[in-house]
């Protein structure tokens, strides 16, 4: 790992950040062979988005070298929003070092300081180290009354 890393702590991503969050976004679509609009458009919108309320950003490392995205929504059955992990990235090369849990960790931090109530995220079924990954930061894949499995749905429009 470079030096650059050993110290890097992560940080709340700001609008003339948007270049930087849409690389590494990009970069995760890419290596997972997912499409992506690409930076440019990735960028645009998200000048507009980091300077609003509902979506947060992560970055970490200089150059920046992982990334979090962030969505917070009201939700009727919690006092405060619902946040919504929907990326967390980090380059291949730096994985293992940390990056990832240093974001999770200013996350968990600043959604109990703000008043967040929950964090979700959806990890893919095979997707077994990202569970384990989370599930080592205190997240659970069952509903915390039942015991049961949690799934996920989605239809695009």
């Amino acid at each position: 790992m470079s030096d650059v890393f050993t110290d890097a702590d992560p940080r709340r991503a700001r609008p003339d950040d948007a270049e930087a969050v849409a690389r590494l976004l990009h970069d995760f679509n890419t290596e997972f062979d997912t499409p992506s609009p690409g930076t440019a458009i990735l960028a645009g919108r998200l000048r507009s988005l980091l300077a609003g309320p509902g979506t947060l950003a992560y970055l970490v490392g200089e150059p920046a070298a992982g990334v979090a995205l962030v969505t917070l929504r009201s939700n009727v059955w919690y006092d405060g929003p619902v946040a919504l992990l929907d990326e967390l990235y980090v380059q291949p090369d730096l994985r293992g070092h940390g990056l990832g849990a240093a974001m999770v960790r200013l996350l968990v931090a600043e959604a109990r300081r703000t008043g967040v109530s929950a964090i979700e995220i959806n990890v893919d079924a095979g997707d077994v180290d990202a569970q384990r990954f989370y599930e080592r930061h205190g997240f659970s894949g069952t509903d915390p009354d039942t015991g049961e499995r949690a799934f996920y749905y989605s239809l695009e429009l």
